[in-house]
């Protein structure tokens, strides 16, 4: 999409022609931590079993 090397287009030209942030260009996404997997796992197990728990009481099964 964007060629930082054009020789007739900037940067900031480009992305302003595809309606995009510059940042966007240089932002890596990061992998999930194994503890963040752990927790998403085991809310995603309880929500199966209690689908009408809400935040506050997920929060507390949690702790």
């Amino acid at each position: 999409m964007v060629e930082k090397e054009h020789p007739e287009l900037s940067m900031t030209r480009q992305c302003d022609l595809l309606s995009i942030h510059r940042s966007g260009l240089y932002y890596q996404s990061k992998k999930a931590s194994k503890l963040n997997l752990e927790l998403m796992r085991l809310i995603d197990h309880q929500y199966l079993k209690k689908p009408y728990y809400g935040v506050y009481r997920m929060w507390q099964w949690l702790t």
